[in-house]
């Protein structure tokens, strides 16, 4: 049978040149986590795949095989091409306006931090791609992870050397962007997150609107937001089709506008109406990934968790389905205007959000990471539409009732590390064994419209805060008691900020918080009550 799947890869490569002209050649390859011994496969087509077809095989190191001498370059490439299992599925998927598919196969049944070598049915390239399977949980080897937030595609139709009236923040002449700053690290971390804001393919209308790009009708603009959005995917690729690529919903997926773009010159406001079928509703977002939540109880791309090593990690969605009796920024009525969701059922969100972190073993998983999109702890205007107030009501008590350790976001363009907080008090530890989660927020990876100004002075629980640098996060687990953060500069690599979280972890058995019932304990509230904000709504 091995010998079969062999010839059959063999036979796949033999059609390349057939792939290139019959649309069946693979891009925008990514890979995402499925369970503690899967790993998801995607890529696009410009053809439907009847059966979607991974080519797969575990490495083979020289000390397995019994040499005293690396392998010549002959033989390591004969290994790597000893891809002997298959994986299938039937899952190649399209919308109204894309122009490709989207195949999606899981490979399950793979042995735990293990190097894996594959390629693709109807490759171009003889070469193999590779991925690691997650450490399992309660392996407390050190490792590092990379964060992104706001990341758009760069050059001829993103963020470049320069840009149109009335945006800001070009890159230098010659200077690294953060894709490729990603790329150059990417042997130093295992695997990459982006919490919300993927391509700003929605901006192709404002891009217009400022002269940077080329004008074209609302209806040919449909054109212009598929072509970002694969602009972005192939830039990628390098770095997705060898890192795991674990993303989570922001407000410039949810349709083709933005919520609303405005030609001042012409006195016009466009709204999502404008958006053809296919643009609406998180559409494509839905359709590109395949992230963990079948395997975690989650549902689609918009909430899920896994582990790796010694963290537990969390994505929520601070875009819909908030529940509650709260409406969402991107819901129908929401103040963002995005008319998209909800997903699931009332509360069905924060509720599988507490029996998640109820089910946390942390003698195994100390440290837990919840991402989300919208921040709010952040020094901008307290009336801005920038501070999710009802994502703070919403999340804040369940974040403290588990535990958790670390919350990221973005959003906002500009990076912010604050002190741990709770009901907007910094903790009095500070980063030494605090109660409070620790909140940072880096949007500042970049993408057309360039940086935000925070505001000055900054708010009184910020810890460092700059506005002026593109860059991206950098977590180092050390151990089961420190973890730091660095602020990675993209342009040249450097650290522009770093603190280190001590922390004890209680380790006695599965569950952990204060109460472990799916809702906030009210008397952990300081002076007994919910926050004046608004509170949680039952």
């Amino acid at each position: 049978m091995a010998i079969f799947k062999t010839l059959a890869f063999a036979l796949s490569l033999a059609t390349a040149a057939l792939a290139a002209t019959n649309g069946t050649t693979p891009m925008q390859i990514r890979l995402a986590y499925a369970g503690p011994t899967g790993m998801m496969v995607s890529w696009n087509t410009y053809e439907k795949l009847d059966s979607p077809t991974v080519y797969y095989g575990a490495y083979v190191s020289p000390h397995c095989l019994g040499l005293r001498r690396p392998l010549t370059d002959q033989r390591a490439a004969s290994e790597q091409n000893s891809l002997t299992h298959s994986a299938s599925s039937s899952v190649s998927v399209t919308y109204q306006t894309s122009t490709t598919y989207n195949n999606h196969v899981k490979i399950s049944g793979l042995r735990p931090n293990t190097k894996y070598f594959y390629n693709l049915e109807y490759t171009n390239t003889t070469t193999p791609y590779s991925f690691s399977t997650p450490r399992v949980a309660g392996d407390h080897t050190p490792y590092v992870t990379a964060v992104v937030v706001d990341l758009g595609t760069m050059g001829r139709d993103g963020l470049t050397t320069f840009v149109g009236k009335g945006a800001a923040s070009p890159l230098a002449p010659g200077e690294t962007n953060t894709i490729q700053s990603l790329q150059n690290f990417q042997d130093q971390y295992e695997f990459l997150m982006h919490d919300g804001d993927i391509a700003y393919a929605d901006y192709w209308l404002k891009e217009e609107i400022q002269g940077f790009l080329a004008n074209t009708t609302i209806a040919e603009g449909a054109a212009v937001y598929e072509r970002i959005l694969n602009d972005f995917y192939d830039q990628m690729t390098e770095v997705t089709s060898l890192k795991p690529y674990m993303v989570g919903p922001g407000n410039h997926e949810a349709n083709c506008d933005n919520g609303g773009t405005k030609d001042k010159a012409k006195n016009i406001s466009y709204t999502v109406d404008i958006c053809m079928p296919g643009q609406t509703n998180f559409t494509g977002y839905r359709n590109h990934f395949r992230m963990p939540s079948a395997e975690s109880g989650g549902v689609e791309n918009f909430w899920y968790s896994y582990d790796y090593g010694m963290t537990h990690y969390v994505q929520i969605d601070t875009e819909t389905d908030l529940g509650h009796g709260f409406i969402a920024p991107d819901e129908p009525g929401g103040p963002e205007k995005e008319d998209s969701g909800p997903f699931a059922l009332m509360n069905q969100q924060t509720d599988w959000l507490a029996a998640d972190l109820a089910a946390v073993n942390r003698a195994k998983t100390p440290w837990i990471v919840v991402a989300g999109h919208r921040p709010w702890y952040i020094s901008v205007a307290n009336a801005s539409s920038d501070v999710c107030w009802v994502c703070k009501d919403v999340f804040e008590p369940i974040f403290l009732n588990y535990s958790v350790d670390l919350v990221l976001s973005g959003h906002v363009h500009a990076y912010e590390r604050n002190a741990p907080m709770f009901n907007n008090q910094p903790d009095p530890n500070e980063l030494n064994n605090p109660t409070f989660p620790w909140y940072i927020t880096n949007g500042a990876a970049g993408h057309y419209d360039g940086l935000d100004t925070l505001d000055r002075p900054f708010q009184n629980y910020s810890r460092y805060a700059q506005d002026s640098a593109y860059g991206w996060s950098r977590l180092s687990f050390h151990n089961s008691t420190h973890l730091t953060q660095d602020f990675i500069a993209s342009s040249n690599g450097t650290v522009l900020d770093s603190a280190t979280l001590y922390k004890e972890h209680k380790v006695s058995g599965e569950g952990y918080g204060n109460g472990h019932h799916g809702k906030p304990n009210w008397p952990m509230w300081p002076h007994g009550g919910p926050p004046a904000s608004g509170g949680w709504k039952v």
